[in-house]
């Protein structure tokens, strides 16, 4: 297996274009898994850790970009933590010490689980993933990007480069289900956010459909809205909880963020 290290984006895309076959990484922490377990074993790594302009964040009237190789350790640390809450709470439960450190939003939107922690904050702020190739640029709304499970619309030779994504205008939360509190694969997550600008409420939730899925109201109209989010998941049974259980779960954490961020 060949493992290629570019030190600039342009170089990045310049290898992805000579090798579309190369799988890239930066943490490892989806990658490694498959090459550890042996379900993948692609011919070759683009290795992107040395790849400054993919690091850190900005701020510009209003929307927060996050560089692909954000980590949650980073999306932690304030001041992001208070324009973007819920990505700072989701990323509290992703792992360990170790893994958070490690482990990388783009990362989170390439794997494009269902269970991925990242994404019900991504949607719930309108996020945009910026994808580059020698090609040129685009940007793809993160709802469109992620088209299945563990699948997105990446085209050959284009890497994801960053994600915009609004700074929140009133309070937001995350909360999941799993076996424990953190170092677990959600059985159900969701994410919530009071919109005052749009005088809406905006959940998305994670594990209960082959993407994760949005449900807004206006903040009049919130009579029956933990019915509506439970009612537009389409889980499945599974080692980790029944559709049944995803669907109860999905109501309990709606009612439970409503009251925590509307209280």
């Amino acid at each position: 297996m060949d493992v290629l290290t570019p030190r600039t984006l342009d170089e990045a895309l310049r290898l992805k274009a000579e090798r579309p076959d190369a799988v890239p990484i930066q943490g490892g922490t989806d990658v490694m898994v498959e090459l550890n377990f042996d379900r993948a074993r692609p011919s070759a790594l683009l290795n992107l850790s040395e790849v400054a302009e993919l690091r850190g964040w900005s701020r510009e009237n209003g929307t927060i970009r996050l560089g692909a190789a954000l980590t949650y350790t980073e999306a932690m640390e304030m001041p992001l933590a208070d324009a973007l809450p819920a990505l700072a709470e989701a990323s509290r439960t992703v792992g360990g010490p170790q893994i958070r450190n490690r482990g990388t939003v783009g990362g989170n939107l390439g794997t494009a689980s269902p269970a991925g922690d990242a994404l019900p904050p991504l949607l719930i702020g309108d996020a945009v993933v910026e994808l580059a190739s020698l090609r040129g640029e685009r940007a793809v709304p993160v709802a469109a990007f992620l088209t299945g499970p563990r699948q997105n619309a990446l085209a050959d030779g284009e890497l994801i480069v960053g994600v915009r994504v609004r700074a929140a205008d009133g309070p937001q939360t995350f909360m999941k289900v799993g076996p424990r509190n953190a170092m677990v694969i959600s059985v159900v997550s969701l994410a919530l956010t009071v919109d005052h600008d749009g005088a809406e409420i905006r959940a998305a939730f994670g594990s209960a459909g082959p993407v994760v899925g949005l449900v807004t109201a206006p903040l009049a109209e919130l009579d029956g809205f933990p019915e509506r989010v439970s009612a537009a998941a389409s889980p499945i049974d599974d080692v980790r909880g029944s559709a049944a259980y995803r669907r109860h779960s999905l109501r309990v954490l709606t009612e439970r963020a409503l009251e925590r961020c509307l209280q």
